[in-house]
């Protein structure tokens, strides 16, 4: 099985994604199934990841995946810090292409936040409706990342972009490079081969980028590494075939069966899309 593991589509006259730049000719338009399909490889699916902290673009995420079959499943948001939205979790619990949630950490201001004793409730729905939870943050968060982590053991975890690194700053390579080591040795979390190009420098090559491709195969394994495309986002960088020769040559070095995992058999298998 083949799957882009991470992609996003948006409507920015939704209304709802704040993070985005309004005048952004990249950014600020509508991209849709269509606008992706003819850029995949024959036989590919894709997990589609929330844009939005509302629950509202989760709904409309699941209806543009009843309509693309290849949308495998989605990734969507609930609100952390209101109790009541348990019972939205429950709600989309039910849809076959519901895989779990995304809470945008990386824009919230207190890097705390996720310890937070008053948004603990939704680690253990997610856990007890055996759902998965991306964790978006950036290297500042590595470490509060391990500790949620070695608190919720049960909690099926994938780490976004790689922790999104500095690389357009090697001297904080280390620092990163230590903290998703300790994050692969002491919890059971994957890890994305995303984003990297979009943490590049603009005029990047992928030999910017292998340090830090070589360092999370390393130490997560390829059972514990898929790779996503961050389309349209990675659009701010390169094109999505641009990304992906990259991401092929980035992965020269393994077997075949350990490519199969990296480009789609890893997340077959945490997202558990063979059952959707």
């Amino acid at each position: 099985m083949k799957i882009d593991a991470h992609q996003h589509f948006w409507d920015p006259a939704r209304g709802d994604y704040d993070w985005m730049p309004k005048d952004n000719p990249v950014l600020s338009r509508p991209y849709g199934p269509g606008d992706l399909a003819p850029q995949l490889e024959p036989g590919c699916g894709t997990v589609l990841v929330q844009a939005a902290a509302t629950v509202d673009e989760t709904e409309y995420m699941l209806q543009i995946a009843e309509t693309a079959p290849f949308i495998k499943g989605v990734v969507g948001w609930i609100d952390f810090e209101r109790l009541e939205d348990e019972a939205a979790l429950t709600r989309l619990a039910a849809h076959p292409k519901f895989l779990g949630v995304r809470p945008m950490i990386q824009d919230i201001a207190d890097d705390d936040w996720m310890h937070r004793p008053d948004v603990q409730w939704a680690y253990r729905a997610l856990i007890n409706h055996d759902l998965t939870f991306d964790a978006l943050g950036f290297p500042r968060h590595v470490t509060r990342f391990l500790d949620l982590f070695q608190r919720y053991p049960e909690l099926r975890v994938v780490v976004d972009h790689g922790m999104k690194p500095q690389i357009g700053d090697p001297s904080r390579f280390g620092l990163w490079a230590e903290g998703m080591a300790r994050i692969a040795a002491k919890t059971g979390a994957f890890c994305k081969l995303s984003g990297l190009v979009t943490e590049a420098k603009p005029d990047w090559t992928v030999e910017d980028l292998r340090p830090y491709a070589d360092h999370i195969l390393s130490v997560f394994g390829p059972d514990r590494v898929m790779w996503g495309s961050d389309w349209p986002v990675v659009r701010l960088r390169c094109e999505y075939q641009g990304w992906r020769a990259a991401a092929e040559d980035l992965t020269t070095g393994l077997s075949q069966p350990e490519r199969d995992a990296v480009f789609g058999g890893t997340a077959a298998r945490f997202y558990r899309l063979s059952e959707v």
